[in-house]
């Protein structure tokens, strides 16, 4: 018998959907696409476009400076 015979990869199917469940299935096959296309990707040497440098502020400047106010009647 070969291994990846059409009833062992059905088998493997269905022990996988009683496993994960209906509404894991496709997360995990999606999360298993994208890593092997990262993986490809990685392996020919060419590397998606970083995002500009507009998405990413320079440190420091992500919230605006706070004003503490404080009352003098207040008791430490």
């Amino acid at each position: 018998m070969d291994l990846f015979s059409p009833l062992h990869i059905i088998i493997l199917l269905v022990i996988a959907l009683l496993v994960f469940g209906p509404k894991r299935l496709p997360e995990i096959g999606s999360g298993l696409g994208k890593s092997i296309r990262e993986f490809k990707q990685s392996m020919s040497g060419v590397m998606p476009e970083k995002p500009e440098a507009s998405q990413n502020p320079q440190p420091g400047t992500e919230y605006p400076a706070q004003v503490v106010v404080t009352d003098e009647n207040t008791q430490r």
